[in-house]
């Protein structure tokens, strides 16, 4: 994917050298002052802000320990610049897309960090891999999480880190469009379904980010077919079945919340190649965009 390397986006907020085993823990805990921090919001609030993420997508469901990060924030300079390079271009794309059908796109902030800090869903943390919280309307992202989309066999080239920034910014296009909303309350109606709809919200995400990486060609003539295998082998990698039998179990679809690895790639291929929203309809038309 060409791209050209620039500063920080204005949607970045960069937590990596305050979080993670701030507090003189180490070890990737919250350290005192992040524990006093958390404990006061949880009771200003009345949300338990000391629990564990309450899941609003992500984009697979790594449940490993953390890997060792690439080491510091000075390291990690090219790694900001992409991401920064694609929020901005993914919410570029969403502001067109939205103000052609006579929406509003509002931009979401991206939240770079090192092991574990807070979120409006709860406690982030990199073993849960990144995710976007509907609650304050953020995208969570340990960059370690590229050490572990190679150790699942993913490939970390740059379309392909892409993919997962445009894939959690679309849990935020779903957020803006009601689904997210309207997918809860059938959970609510019908809790056994719940695994069923997070298959389907998954799968639409994955779908959106292959709306951004049509608009962005579109636009630009910056994505080869090269980096279309690299975003490819990364939606397997993080398929449900792939991460079930990496770690030794059974293929067990009723357990599923993100898809298998080729359900996963189908629907970011449609995305890919359709370029609309309108073809990203997972839900059988019942949650249609």
């Amino acid at each position: 994917m060409d791209w050209t390397p620039g500063g920080m986006s204005g949607d970045i907020e960069d937590r990596r050298e305050s979080s993670g085993g701030f507090g003189g823990m180490g070890g990737g805990g919250i350290g005192i002052v992040g524990f006093v921090i958390l404990l006061i919001i949880s009771l200003i609030t009345g949300r338990n802000y000391l629990g564990g993420v309450l899941s609003g997508g992500g984009s697979s469901s790594i449940r490993e320990p953390a890997r060792p990060g690439t080491g510091g924030a000075g390291n990690e300079k090219r790694e900001v610049q992409l991401v920064s390079f694609v929020l901005d271009d993914v919410q570029k794309t969403w502001t067109q897309v939205f103000a052609a059908h006579g929406r509003t796109y509002r931009h979401a902030k991206l939240v770079l960090y090192r092991d574990v800090t807070y979120s409006g869903c709860g406690t982030a943390q990199a073993s849960t891999g990144p995710f976007y919280c509907p609650e304050d309307e953020k995208v969570y992202i340990d960059l370690s999480f590229w050490n572990e989309l190679k150790r699942f066999g993913g490939s970390t080239g740059d379309f392909a880190q892409a993919y997962v920034v445009a894939h959690e910014l679309g849990h935020h296009v779903q957020k803006l469009l009601g689904i997210e909303t309207r997918m809860r309350r059938l959970v609510q109606q019908d809790p056994e379904e719940k695994n069923h709809l997070s298959v389907d919200l998954e799968l639409q995400a994955d779908c959106l980010a292959g709306v951004w990486g049509h608009n962005t060609e579109q636009r630009n003539n910056n994505i080869h077919p090269e980096d279309v295998d690299e975003a490819l082998k990364a939606t397997a990698a993080v398929g449900d079945d792939h991460l079930q039998r990496m770690a030794g179990r059974a293929v067990s679809p009723e357990r599923w919340t993100h898809g298998s690895s080729a359900q996963r790639s189908e629907w970011f291929r449609r995305g890919l190649q359709g370029g609309a929203v309108a073809g990203c309809s997972t839900f059988g038309g019942a949650l249609a965009p």
